[in-house]
């Protein structure tokens, strides 16, 4: 026999708290959604990383008489020889995950107003800091983490082939293990992306907010008041250095973050931990300065955000 309830008929149902979400669940799902939107961002990394890996093992054709020269060349050189395939494997894969962050970057804010996806996505519970945010994270977070994987990847590719070449060619690979560096090599290629992200976030930054800003042809709007300013200049003044200051973001982080020993200059080997020098990077004011730039340029395009209708 149930028991009466004392609740009259007409009275409005008891209040339920709806329930609450991790303040990380939108920014995960938010970083879910551009890559499920964006293949690019994982098929072209992954597109040169087969390239450099066919090229380098096409080149291990070679190998052999290399490695039976070897002991008439000195210590140095012999290092270059075997290392350099691993060293500079990484190199191609690294620039490619730059260039696809920038043009990512470039129409990550522009291509939802043009094909007006941006009415459904304003409709969600997403604030518009967590999708500034969340299209922020795939250039400095998520492409050089593919960097990352993709680099240490072909790197033991080439070293398991190698290996098997010279086993294949009646040599020993004792001499091309000895070289190879297992533990400092995936370190300086994180460290090598890590300063690079951070060097290069103001370029991200200003990309995330012409997208947000432009209503036609973006990049235009990004180089031409770059230009601009580069012209008046040296109109004005006869003076070149804005151009020398955009010269010094794109290829500076290189000569701030390490220091290269002269005997592997001449071959550009960057495979020594005692060749990084992270003190004298993050000492550098142009280091700080661009995080700061790229902090207002990502806090501008919120704030634009919230206004931006469909084009």
């Amino acid at each position: 026999m149930s028991t009466p309830s004392n609740v009259p008929l007409d009275s409005p149902p008891p209040f339920v708290a709806p329930p609450t979400t991790a303040a990380t669940r939108p920014m995960y799902w938010s970083i879910r959604r551009e890559l499920w939107e964006n293949r690019s961002i994982t098929i072209a990394p992954l597109a040169v990383a087969a390239l450099v890996l066919f090229g380098v093992l096409i080149s291990t054709i070679g190998l052999p008489r290399k490695m039976r020269t070897l002991p008439t060349l000195d210590p140095a050189k012999q290092h270059a020889v075997v290392v350099m395939p691993f060293s500079m494997a990484p190199a191609p894969i690294m620039l490619a995950t730059f260039l696809v962050g920038m043009f990512y970057s470039l129409d990550a804010l522009y291509g939802e107003r043009r094909d007006r996806s941006i009415l459904f996505w304003k409709a969600l519970p997403v604030s518009d800091r967590t999708t500034v945010l969340s299209k922020a994270a795939i250039p400095l977070v998520v492409l050089p983490l593919i960097a990352f994987v993709l680099g240490v990847a072909t790197q033991a590719v080439i070293l398991l082939w190698s290996t098997a070449v010279l086993l294949g060619n009646g040599l020993s690979p004792a001499t091309l293990w000895a070289e190879v560096r297992f533990i400092q090599d995936p370190l300086i290629t994180l460290y090598g992306l890590t300063v690079h992200v951070l060097w290069f976030a103001p370029i991200y930054g200003w990309l995330l907010l012409v997208s947000v800003w432009a209503r036609r042809t973006p990049v235009l709007w990004a180089a031409l008041p770059l230009l601009g300013v580069g012209i008046l200049e040296r109109m004005a003044l006869n003076t070149s250095h804005f151009a020398s200051l955009l010269r010094y973001r794109v290829t500076g982080a290189i000569e701030e973050a390490f220091a290269v020993n002269p005997q592997h200059g001449a071959v550009g080997i960057v495979d020594q931990i005692s060749q990084l020098d992270p003190a004298r990077f993050l000492s550098t004011p142009d280091l700080w300065i661009g995080l700061i730039l790229t902090a207002a340029f990502l806090a501008a395009a919120v704030r634009l955000r919230r206004t931006r209708e469909p084009i």
